[in-house]
């Protein structure tokens, strides 16, 4: 850099503008000879260092204060590398500088030329970035302390941006698929391991995680992974903000749930075979009382053909369960709709004139009290098929809700009324239903009239799963 202008004399800057400019620079300033005394200095250096002009101007620079700047790597920026190079730029010095502590200072030196071609001057700007330097060592003790934290989490985790590039990975998401740090850092996870994790509807829960500040729950992945074979990850993603921060991530959590998802699948089959067996045994059954019908006297043959209708009904409903659910809580809208089919195909046939129709709530039961609950409505919907209409057609309706805390059971017909149907054969006080309704610790209550009759079987919600 040339200069006509910048020359300093005693300690003063040739021209009164170029000192005031200099002064208003925040960046401390020194103007050195070639024997790196101090011909000048700027206002921000006296005031940053803690120094007076008189100590300063005109004294040789590693002699200044108590000698703080007689740091070895300096002589030699100062004493080979700007003469032979004319410029050094970003040179950083830690240093316990007299008055103001531990410092780490940036260093910026040129030659300043005179119109003459002469070098009698050094120009060294001189910037405090310790509040930099602490900043980005506090950024990555929080860098080491946040992948700390991500390295102690037992689950695969990894650290997103917002475009889905991994930012952090855990050490059990590189063990769980074998994979290094450096291949997953700043890649995207769509294109990990054979893209196992392109998949469009969690591509597209992904992408609202930020905008639309929501979060995933137990979305399953099932699919080959390369030295994993198959497996199913349930994940869970979340967004990351700190208030103040501008930066939004999303975290990414894989639970391997193949094993349990495998334990499910072989306990439904179990169960389907089990209720098979059971529906078996129970017609094996069948057929040895419709063998005692055929030998029993007559008052005897109505009770048996009770009987044969009650293990019957039991039968189908294992069925109606080995279809619906297994051993898992039990859907009650399918489970009635297949309680509703046997009615028909058993007592109804295709040619009758009574509907059987289905009116649930999304709602599910217990395994273990669903035969309980399907005997009550096979017994209270057969006695409806059977003594409801006499004249041959009709609607039977069963329902299922949760109401004021409770599941509410109700099957309703439409007939001529349990006042013209009361008597022995109704059943619908009958003895079996009141006992299951016992057995679920629920209520009875019926309504009937000349358009119909209602029962209405109150259950305890922990009936309901």
């Amino acid at each position: 850099m040339r200069t006509g202008s910048f020359e300093p004399d005693g300690g003063r800057m040739d021209t009164v503008s170029s000192q005031d400019i200099v002064d208003t620079v925040r960046t401390s300033l020194l103007v050195l000879d070639m024997d790196l005394r101090v011909k000048s200095a700027n206002r921000a250096f006296y005031n940053t260092f803690k120094v007076e002009p008189e100590a300063t101007v005109g004294r040789p620079l590693f002699e200044l204060g108590n000698g703080q700047w007689g740091i070895p790597e300096l002589r030699t920026l100062l004493g080979e590398i700007v003469p032979r190079d004319g410029t050094v730029e970003g040179y950083e010095v830690g240093h316990d500088f007299p008055g103001i502590g531990v410092k780490c200072m940036r260093l910026n030196a040129r030659k300043v030329f005179r119109e003459d071609g002469h070098v009698p001057y050094l120009l060294l700007a001189i910037d405090d970035v310790t509040g930099e330097h602490e900043a980005r060592a506090e950024a990555e003790r929080q860098r080491l302390l946040a992948q700390g934290i991500v390295d102690t989490v037992r689950d695969p985790l990894v650290v997103l941006e917002a475009d889905m590039t991994v930012v952090s990975a855990s050490r059990s998401f590189l063990r769980m698929f074998g994979l290094d740090v450096g291949t997953v850092v700043g890649t995207s996870l769509y294109d990990l391991s054979q893209g196992q994790w392109r998949v469009g509807r969690l591509q597209d829960l992904l992408g609202r995680i930020v905008p639309d500040d929501m979060a995933i729950d137990g979305f399953e992945v099932e699919d080959e992974f390369p030295g994993l074979g198959r497996r199913i990850f349930k994940l869970n993603a979340r967004k990351v903000h700190r208030p103040g921060n501008h930066i939004t991530r999303l975290l990414l959590v894989f639970e391997d749930v193949t094993e349990a998802r495998m334990l499910e699948r072989h306990r439904d089959l179990l169960a389907a075979e089990l209720a098979h067996r059971i529906k078996n045994s129970l017609q094996i059954i069948t057929s040895f009382v419709s063998y005692e019908i055929r030998r029993a006297a007559e008052p005897c043959v109505e009770g048996y053909r009770a009987m044969q209708g009650r293990i019957g009904a039991v039968a189908e409903l294992y069925d109606v369960i080995s279809r619906s659910s297994t051993l898992g809580p039990v859907a009650m809208g399918p489970y009635l709709e297949g309680i509703a089919g046997s009615l028909r195909s058993s007592l109804l046939g295709a040619e009758a004139r009574i509907a059987v129709d289905v009116e649930a709530e999304p709602l599910s039961i217990v395994a273990d009290q669903a035969v309980t609950v399907g005997l009550i409505v096979n017994e209270l919907a057969t006695n409806a098929v059977k003594y409801a209409f006499p004249s041959g057609g009709g609607r039977i309706l069963l329902g299922f809700r949760r109401r004021d805390g409770e599941a509410v059971l109700t099957v309703a017909d439409d007939g001529i009324g349990l006042d013209a149907t009361s008597g022995p054969g109704s059943g619908l006080g009958s003895r079996f239903v009141e006992a299951f309704v016992r057995q679920l610790n629920g209520t009875l209550a019926m309504a009937s009239g000349a358009g119909g009759t209602t029962v209405t079987v109150r259950l305890p919600a922990s009936v309901l799963a």
